[in-house]
């Protein structure tokens, strides 16, 4: 193999690439990228391939000249790592012979010793339409708003798995996203477009794998391709005219995720609009004097002659005391205060698109309800305060 390739190009690649790959495993060969160089009717590609053995991808660019194809598995720190040493240079030259691996720039050469290339596995392909798939295609936007408003509500290392990771259901054109870690839940609705039959379907997609999907997303204005078999969802992003493209396959989550429709509060008696910003800013403020032992901020609202109050306070004895009047856009109901972990609100409040949002309060140990349009909401338990 030999081949010359846009550094910066080829940079890209590898580090998305690298996200998939093993850090620790009792085979090499699962640290390794998979590098290919091929000449295709619509110009030469190199493609990229890395698997944990859970999740894959492959990732296909055009910024090469390929003099003669061939392929090699590199272990993905080592090239990382040179590649991005060789900021100032404006393409590499990469040659390779059986397991050895040669990269150079205009003042230096390295050499990484490799693995056999058949070593390497598979990285699943698209199911075709006897796979019996359940397939869809959804917008880059559409997917990417998705997963930003529910993976940083997922639980970490919990003995239950199945909230280890995102729960994907279609009904028809419509998909909901939900992610919980038993101290919050997150709910985002979108469209998915030209779905495959009227059935539905549901199944639950590791974090890593739609962190992973998140960052392949170069084009708002691109379409995704999905297919759920019974143990694998595979994304599928359009190719361009140069032949780049990507795909990502990961197993599911098995078990059942929790009945999320029982969490979602619907008697709630007190209703306060913000400006979503106004409150954000509020909280990260409350959130200065918080600290491990003490991580929640107080809520109070009240109604008084000059309107609608909300002065959000924290306070930790070693450190001091912060209160913060928060202007509001309206609020219904009975005075409350509440305490909330600072750290969850501003979590959603990071992902919100709308100038204003809602929140719906019950009770001082009652959780609390935030709502953003018609396609978000955000479920979050109290804290108590002393």
């Amino acid at each position: 193999m030999k081949l010359i390739c846009d550094r910066a190009a080829l940079l890209n690649a590898v580090n998305l690439v690298a996200g998939v790959v093993a850090s620790r495993t009792p085979k090499p060969q699962l640290m390794c990228i998979h590098f290919e160089a091929k000449k295709g009717d619509s110009g030469d590609l190199i493609t990229l391939s890395g698997t944990d053995a859970e999740i894959s991808t492959r990732l296909s660019r055009a910024q090469v000249e390929v003099q003669e194809p061939g392929e090699v598995l590199i272990p993905a720190d080592r090239l990382r790592a040179i590649v991005q040493a060789q900021d100032s240079e404006p393409t590499l030259t990469i040659e390779s012979q059986q397991d050895v691996c040669e990269i150079k720039g205009r003042d230096a050469k390295f050499k990484v010793f490799g693995y056999p290339a058949q070593d390497f596995p598979a990285v699943p392909d698209f199911p075709g339409d006897d796979a019996g798939a359940d397939v869809f295609t959804i917008s880059t936007e559409t997917l990417e708003r998705l997963i930003s408003r529910t993976v940083f509500s997922t639980a970490r290392e919990n003995s239950r798995y199945a909230i280890n990771g995102v729960l994907l259901r279609r009904q028809g054109k419509k998909l909901e996203m939900v992610a919980t870690d038993g101290r919050r839940l997150a709910l985002a609705r979108g469209n998915a477009e030209t779905p495959s039959g009227t059935d539905d379907s549901s199944c639950i997609v590791p974090t890593k794998a739609l962190n992973l999907v998140a960052k392949l997303i170069d084009d708002p204005q691109g379409k995704v391709r999905v297919a759920i078999t019974s143990n694998q969802i595979v994304f599928a992003f359009d190719e361009t005219e140069d032949g780049s493209g990507a795909v990502l396959a990961s197993n599911l989550v098995e078990g059942a995720f929790p009945p999320y429709d029982d969490v979602i509060p619907k008697d709630q008696d007190k209703k306060a609009k913000f400006d979503t910003q106004i409150l954000s800013s509020a909280v990260r403020r409350a959130a200065l004097l918080t600290n491990e032992e003490s991580r929640g901020v107080r809520l109070a609202f009240s109604k008084a002659d000059k309107g609608e109050l909300l002065k959000m306070s924290s306070r930790t004895p070693e450190m001091g005391e912060a209160e913060i009047d928060v202007e509001l856009e309206g609020y219904e109901g009975e005075d409350i205060e509440i305490g909330f972990n600072p750290a969850f609100l501003t979590d959603a409040l990071k992902v919100m698109a709308d100038e204003q949002i809602i929140l719906e309060l019950k009770a001082p140990n009652k959780p609390g309800l935030i709502k953003s349009g018609s396609d978000f909401l955000y479920v979050v338990m109290p804290v108590n305060l002393q």
